[in-house]
């Protein structure tokens, strides 16, 4: 039986299809495009390689600790409950939150950090532009064409999931040539939805790891807005729970609050624009997946909390420069020691000055923390994050 979904979702019966077309033969199983997406997305290396991405901690010692590959799995979840719930195309919004994070190079942000600097003079470095560059040319497992050939909704997912993109890179600018992928309008709701997912995921399970590193002050966190009702109620359900089980269920509680907070915002939004088609949702004016405005204020507020008791805190931020000097000195190994790059990478490495420095940096920001580590020490010296 065929799936009724919203009249407003990405069906995909109507896909704007592929860059390259793959003829019948090419399908393999009773699976739709979309279906096809995440299949390949979980089949790539790229995604992989998350499991030993920073999510938070660098190279984290406790096996407890999220990588980028559990918070995408993470934030998946989320992704199709919600649309489930909203009648959107659940496979989109699955192979969207999958990859959302794909382009992020070793030890997070950080990294990112010294590749912009790296490539200042080339045009700069995003991550988010990266994972399109990795799906669309850097990782090549098919015979007949570049990439992974994903679709088109796929791909203006991918590159709008934040919503309209006014001055893309030059990354995004050539993937936007070859493909036009309507910058300027808002994605998708699937696209919508992997984004918000994303903030709840990470607010959250970055709040669950911070606390149990003993890095965050509990009391300070449950004065905060967006914490506090929910820490009360959970207290008062629970009077005789300890501690460690109450902040579990605060944190299942509260992904809970703020996914039902997007659904009636979400809805609330659509009863009064009446989109009809999916054009109407990518040619109307603002986003229509959005927390309500009073849980939008309160989740702002707890992001510049968590920056400051969390993401910079001072036992944090030793190790964040000990990392970005493996990125900046890898760098610097390959421009003056290309030759030290893999056989394949040195067959391609360009003559021009601009493509030779990115195509290095597409090296580096493919590595995992571990490896990035491995390679310094094999070609720099000895060096320790800890």
């Amino acid at each position: 039986m065929k799936t009724q979904f919203a009249p407003y979702a990405a069906d995909p019966d109507f896909s704007r299809g592929r860059l390259y077309d793959e003829g019948n033969g090419a399908v393999r199983g009773p699976r739709n495009p979309f279906q096809r997406d995440r299949d390949r997305i979980i089949h790539s290396m790229a995604f992989r390689r998350l499991r030993y991405k920073t999510q938070v901690f660098i190279a984290p010692e406790s096996d407890h600790f999220r990588v980028r590959l559990t918070h995408s799995l993470e934030v998946a979840q989320i992704g199709r409950t919600i649309a489930r719930v909203l009648r959107l195309n659940e496979d989109l919004t699955e192979a969207l939150c999958l990859a959302h994070d794909l382009g992020h190079p070793p030890f997070g942000h950080m990294g990112e950090n010294v590749l912009k600097k790296a490539l200042k003079d080339a045009g700069g470095f995003d991550h988010n532009a990266h994972s399109l560059r990795i799906l669309t040319s850097l990782e090549s497992p098919y015979p007949r064409w570049p990439g992974l050939n994903l679709t088109w909704e796929m791909q203006e997912g991918l590159a709008k999931h934040n919503g309209p993109v006014r001055s893309p890179n030059w990354a995004l600018s050539a993937i936007d040539d070859s493909f036009p992928l309507e910058l300027a309008n808002w994605p998708s709701l699937e696209a919508q939805v992997a984004a918000l997912s994303d903030d709840i995921a990470y607010d959250n399970h970055d709040l669950d790891d911070g606390l149990r590193a003993g890095l965050i002050n509990f009391d300070e966190v449950v004065t905060q807005p967006l914490i506090a009702p929910t820490w009360e109620a959970v207290r008062k359900r629970y009077p005789n729970l300890t501690k460690k089980r109450l902040i579990a269920e605060l944190i299942r509680e509260q992904i809970g609050r703020m996914v039902n907070d997007s659904l009636d915002e979400t809805r609330r939004r659509i009863a009064n624009f009446q989109p009809e088609t999916i054009a109407d949702i990518r040619s109307h004016s603002q986003a229509t997946v959005s927390f309500s405005e009073e849980m939008a204020k309160n989740e702002r507020r707890f992001k510049k909390f968590m920056y400051e008791k969390l993401y910079h805190h001072p036992d944090l931020l030793p190790i964040a420069d000990r990392a970005s000097h493996v990125v900046s000195g890898l760098v610097a190994l390959y421009n003056d020691n290309p030759q030290l790059l893999p056989e394949d990478w040195q067959e391609n490495l360009p003559d021009n000055a601009v493509e030779r420095q990115r195509h290095i940096v597409d090296y580096v920001a493919g590595m995992t923390d571990r490896y990035a580590l491995k390679r310094y020490q094999q070609d720099i010296g000895a060096f320790d994050l800890t």
